[in-house]
């Protein structure tokens, strides 16, 4: 029997067990499709990533990311924290990941020591946007009333950089009490078969300057995931979008709710 070594990490955070957790195989060859699943499972954390070798030679590897349910073509801080854990086998400051949505981008950032300081990814997709969903629909999935969702600025909708959400503005008050509904996200990904059978929302609000937010996933098998990158950048690209500026920056707090 083969014995695999992993890690564990948080990300998005300098505090131990604080951030969003993630496991890390760095030596995945040989195993199956059915055994990361279940690997994932068993974690039972919002993603586990399997690294194999790369399909083209020019790249540093293949990046397959699980959550406890099923896999995902692409996710934030499985990216950023991949490329942590293995930068001490990098030769280069750049790490190339093949994943299912294409090709991410890892570069690393060292202290004037040349001790590893941050990983910064880029999205192997641009922004894209839409459909847009009724509000109706959207917000018995936090558990919330059709009055706590704002539409003045856009309706829910779904972005993507590589992994799909759907993106909806409620009040801060709203974002406090939200909680997910799975039976609700259930229907809604039914109806809509862009959904794909799976329905991730993130929720946000303006609070005092910040952007607050949360994000709901029961059918990945994430009830509540505590710092989603994947979707804070299509939420990003949105407000920028509807900004009109050609730049532009926002300070996104996740997990508070979760005491992450």
């Amino acid at each position: 029997m083969r014995i695999y070594q992993f890690l564990t990490l948080d990300v998005f955070t300098t505090t131990r067990f604080g951030g969003n957790p993630l496991a890390v195989f760095p030596e995945a060859a040989g195993l199956s499709d059915a055994e990361m699943q279940a690997i994932a499972a068993e974690f039972n954390l919002s993603e586990t990533t399997f690294v194999l070798p790369p399909e083209d030679a020019a790249n540093t590897a293949r990046v397959r990311i699980f959550t406890p349910a099923r896999e995902m073509p692409f996710a934030g801080h499985p990216n950023v924290g991949t490329g942590w854990a293995l930068a001490g086998r990098a030769v280069e400051n750049v790490l190339r990941f093949e994943e299912l949505a294409g090709l991410v981008t890892v570069t690393l950032a060292r202290d004037a020591a040349g001790a590893l300081a941050a990983a910064t990814i880029a999205a192997p997709l641009p922004l894209t946007l839409g459909p847009e969903f009724a509000v109706a629909e959207i917000a018995p999935c936090a558990g919330l009333s059709p009055g706590d969702i704002i539409t003045t600025r856009h309706a829910p909708i779904c972005g993507s950089v590589g992994n799909p959400f759907i993106l909806a503005e409620v009040t801060p008050e709203a974002l406090r009490r939200a909680g997910p509904d799975a039976m609700a996200m259930k229907r809604l990904a039914a109806a809509h078969p862009v959904l794909n059978n799976r329905a991730a929302l993130y929720i946000y609000a303006h609070d005092d300057g910040l952007v607050r937010s949360r994000m709901f996933a029961p059918s990945l098998g994430v009830g509540e995931d505590p710092a989603t990158g994947s979707a804070a950048t299509p939420l990003a690209g949105l407000l920028l979008q509807l900004s009109g500026a050609d730049s532009g920056s926002w300070d996104m707090h996740q997990g508070v709710e979760m005491g992450r």
